[in-house]
């Protein structure tokens, strides 16, 4: 496998476009009930100000450009990616999964906590040599050309990546999409998979149900009815994706706000604390990501790719490694762990004292250390 190093350098002149169309925007009628109807306005203006007069790409770029980073030529599609190996007695290989409307940024404080716990207080013989794909059609990978790429066919990359690095046998972790990269990691390469750490189940996750099968119970019919009520009020953005991709792309292809409110809104309603639950150059960071490498329409291309094949199990069949799970309380809804166990080995199941959905920003110190916990007695079956 043909493995390059790769350093972010956004030309100058993609920086001086996007402060003209930061200056140069048309703003919409303010609603009257704030955050209700999406992206507030008064909250937008003020987000859209700091992004054009405080905010400082650069200073993001030269950060970002101290993690090792590397591109390789995986099927056809070049995936850039983090690689850090880990600092201790013998470090487990562990491949992190983000997801969207996230990147590779997710986990930049999460991988010195795991490759080095020893300089952060915790055992040496926890670390890991951790490897942060990015997901096709996301920051600096290419979108995939074709129709098909769907959450599975990026798992086969990742094992084929995990081999050209040198790695055998190794442990899978992500939430939101990277949960299911990491769920058909463990399905499809149940050999090499040693154990899966999620902080969180796909919402499109379906067990084998009906005859033959246990009958659903009161706790996981609460489950879904809580699910359907969620998805009633706040998954009309996954709708679209999943439906209209293309659509929604020249829009936010086009403005540089309008991507930001698309963003900036699931980061209010989906972390735990107050405005975006974590610091605006933090978010900032990530839409910029988005906006430089203008993938906004390739990365949202993945819920149609996972509508078409949405992970679904047929009787009989089970995720064979096994199963760790973080909850977080912020979390968007959340299966029982009887209906996950329906088809997941599940060994652990945790729940977490703060944090949402984008875990490893809000709370990468908890994370990390349910993460070693999970994989401690995973590492003398290697």
């Amino acid at each position: 496998m043909d493995i390059r190093p790769y350093t972010i350098a956004i030309p100058d002149e993609q920086l001086a476009e996007l402060s003209r169309r930061l200056r140069h925007t048309r703003w919409p009628t303010p609603s009257p009930r704030r955050w209700d109807d999406g992206a507030d306005f008064d909250f937008m203006q003020q987000l859209m100000l700091h992004w054009q007069e405080t905010f400082d790409w650069r200073v993001q770029e030269a950060r970002l450009n101290q993690l090792p980073q590397y591109r390789a030529r995986i099927d056809g599609l070049e995936i850039h990616f983090i690689h850090q190996p880990g600092t201790g007695p013998q470090p487990l290989p562990l491949v992190l999964t983000h997801g969207w409307p996230g990147s590779f940024i997710e986990m930049e404080r999460l991988v010195p906590l795991l490759t080095d716990p020893g300089a952060h207080g915790a055992d040496p013989a926890d670390a890991f040599h951790v490897v942060v794909p990015s997901l096709p059609g996301f920051g600096f990978s290419d979108p995939a050309a074709r129709p098909g790429m769907s959450s599975r066919q990026i798992a086969r990359a990742w094992a084929a990546l995990m081999t050209g690095l040198g790695y055998t046998r190794f442990g899978a972790q992500g939430g939101d999409i990277g949960a299911g990269v990491s769920t058909w990691l463990g399905f499809d390469y149940p050999e090499r998979v040693l154990g899966l750490h999620l902080n969180y189940i796909p919402g499109s996750f379906r067990p084998p149900l009906g005859q033959g099968e246990p009958p659903v119970s009161l706790e996981e019919q609460a489950f879904l009815e809580r699910s359907a009520s969620w998805s009633e009020e706040e998954n009309g953005y996954g709708h679209l994706q999943g439906t209209r991709p293309q659509t929604l792309a020249y829009g936010l292809s086009d403005s540089p706000t309008g991507l930001a409110a698309w963003i900036a809104e699931k980061f209010h309603a989906w972390t735990d604390g107050e405005g975006l639950g974590v610091s605006t150059d933090t978010v900032l960071t990530n839409i910029a990501l988005y906006w430089l490498t203008n993938t906004l329409g390739s990365s949202v291309r993945l819920y149609r790719e996972n509508r078409q094949q949405p992970l679904h199990f047929g009787s009989g069949k089970r995720v064979q490694p096994p199963l760790s799970v973080a909850l977080f309380p912020r979390e968007l809804p959340m299966p029982p762990r009887s209906w996950v166990e329906r088809v997941y080995n599940v060994q652990r199941w945790t729940p977490m004292p703060r944090g949402g959905h984008f875990a490893a920003l809000e709370e990468p110190e908890l994370l990390a250390a349910d993460i070693r916990a999970a994989f401690r007695p995973m590492r003398l079956q290697r």
